[in-house]
């Protein structure tokens, strides 16, 4: 993977030095063309191509963002009724993800996301253990996790 990224980068340079012009614009196009030049020539390199890894980043970060804004306007709608309708709760996840760097993400991840707080990882770091402000089902709850933040960390690192 870091090879093709490596000759694209070389294919960028090439294409500034064919054009003679040495400037953002002229990389940029010929990182474009050698991108293409990879992905119509993928079958020949081991793996997958780079750039899967990149639209799995920009899908991860949409993902949080979204996540994000629903969950302020959840947590908008709790504390502005008169009798606040919560029901914390504490539960645990349990994770597939086995890298520190990837529990460490989606930790973040669900500590940044309003409404929840992760308070602990298990000594085996197969458990997350979250803090949850308006908990409803423990299987709605830990289902919505895995299918969101933690399938999009797995297409990441993966």
């Amino acid at each position: 993977m870091a090879f093709q990224m490596m000759i694209n980068f070389l294919i960028a340079f090439l294409w500034m030095f064919l054009t003679v012009s040495f400037n953002a614009s002229t990389f940029i196009v010929g990182f474009l063309l050698g991108a293409l030049m990879l992905w119509i020539t993928k079958g020949f390199f081991p793996g997958r191509f780079y750039m899967h890894r990149v639209w799995a980043v920009i899908y991860l970060i949409g993902l949080f963002f979204k996540e994000l804004i629903s969950a302020n306007i959840q947590v908008l709608f709790l504390i502005v009724q008169p009798k606040m309708p919560i029901k914390p709760a504490i539960f645990a996840l349990p994770i597939v993800l086995e890298k520190d760097w990837e529990i460490t993400l989606l930790s973040s991840l669900i500590t940044l996301t309003p409404g929840t707080l992760v308070i602990d990882v298990s000594e085996d770091s197969k458990t997350l253990y979250i803090h949850a402000l308006n908990y409803g089902d423990a299987d709605e709850a830990i289902d919505s996790i895995k299918n969101t933040f933690e399938k999009a960390i797995q297409e990441v690192s993966r």
